[in-house]
């Protein structure tokens, strides 16, 4: 499937009908989650993989992977409304997306099944200090490769937080075009910079 069309399928995943601003959530718009899952499926990291959508909300990563040929994909999230729109996405666009219910940080580290990679659009601690971190931890845990969505001028605090653990394989700028959803917003559209990193996770000698 060529890039434009993924982003065309991409386009008719619905959106949180009731987002929440304690957990930071904003769907990753079509056009950045086409890149990043086709990225993905031309670098070999999506094709007959498994794959973890982490942090799942609207299921619009994961559904990505599904619809490029991953052959197995679930998604986790702590919204169990979210988790019904990831499940009725997942019916309209005809992929299978296995969806979990997932408490935070209790039980992030504890995931059953180890992925070949990892997508993921995590908080950035705007609400809350470092929420992007569990996160963090729980992908390097559990896959061999990491596509995260970061705020932009994240990268020298990665690189410490991650040493040792993973290397930094690659990284690509990207806006996001952020629509007004709560009532602390003051604009009706607010252009927000990100930075999308690839991660190659180090793996421990047995």
């Amino acid at each position: 499937m060529k890039l434009r069309r993924l982003e065309m399928k991409l386009e008719e995943v619905a959106d949180f009908q009731h987002p929440s601003p304690a957990l930071e959530q904003y769907m990753t718009p079509a056009p950045l989650a086409a890149r990043i899952v086709h990225h993905a499926f031309l670098a070999g990291d999506i094709e007959e993989l498994t794959i973890c959508d982490l942090g799942c909300g609207t299921g619009i990563l994961g559904i990505g992977a599904a619809l490029l040929g991953a052959a197995h994909v679930d998604g986790y999230d702590c919204d169990r409304k979210a988790l019904k729109i990831c499940s009725d996405n997942t019916q309209k666009l005809s992929v299978v997306l296995n969806c979990h219910h997932l408490k935070l940080e209790d039980e992030m580290l504890c995931l059953q099944m180890h992925y070949d990679t990892v997508l993921m659009n995590p908080p950035f601690g705007a609400q809350n200090a470092h929420a992007d971190r569990p996160f963090i931890d729980c992908a390097l845990a559990h896959a061999d490769v990491v596509y995260g969505i970061f705020n932009a001028g994240s990268v020298a605090f990665l690189e410490r937080y991650t040493k040792k653990r993973a290397t930094i394989r690659e990284r690509f700028h990207a806006m996001i075009p952020l629509r007004r959803s709560f009532p602390f917003h003051t604009k009706e559209v607010c252009e927000i910079p990100v930075e999308v990193l690839i991660f190659d996770v180090i793996k421990k000698r047995q």
